[in-house]
């Protein structure tokens, strides 16, 4: 199955199981570099991973690490920040193609609020 995204720049080769689940989407993206594919191959087992889990799994991971990232002061309250700055710019990176200005806009603003708390977790 090939689905093209609203603008068709970016296109999805998925298999489809019989209970109409993707078996393994592999994210491709027309004249990407090297580097943009080697990540979305690399990425393509963790996206399936996270499509497969209930949906309110990786909200209420992220809400902990959040929640922890917050409650605990230093190093380690940073660590936990950190690895939600990770995971968004992870995700960022993978929809960077298929969003607009703005939508691009505020994903930097975000990472850059992140990496702000994340400094400021781990001086206090």
């Amino acid at each position: 199955m090939i689905a093209t995204s609203a603008g068709g720049a970016v296109y999805l080769a998925a298999i489809v199981t019989a209970d109409a689940r993707p078996a393994l989407a592999v994210p491709v993206t027309p004249g990407a570099s090297g580097t943009r594919q080697a990540v979305e191959r690399v990425s393509a087992r963790p996206l399936f991973f996270l499509v497969h889990l209930p949906k309110w799994v990786p909200m209420v991971v992220a809400l902990g690490l959040l929640i922890t990232g917050f409650i605990v002061p230093g190093l380690l309250g940073a660590a936990a920040l950190l690895l939600v700055a990770i995971f968004l710019g992870w995700l960022a990176y993978m929809s960077w193609p298929r969003i607009n200005t703005s939508g691009r806009i505020m994903r930097v603003i975000a990472m850059a609020c992140m990496v702000a708390i994340i400094v400021w977790q781990a001086r206090r």
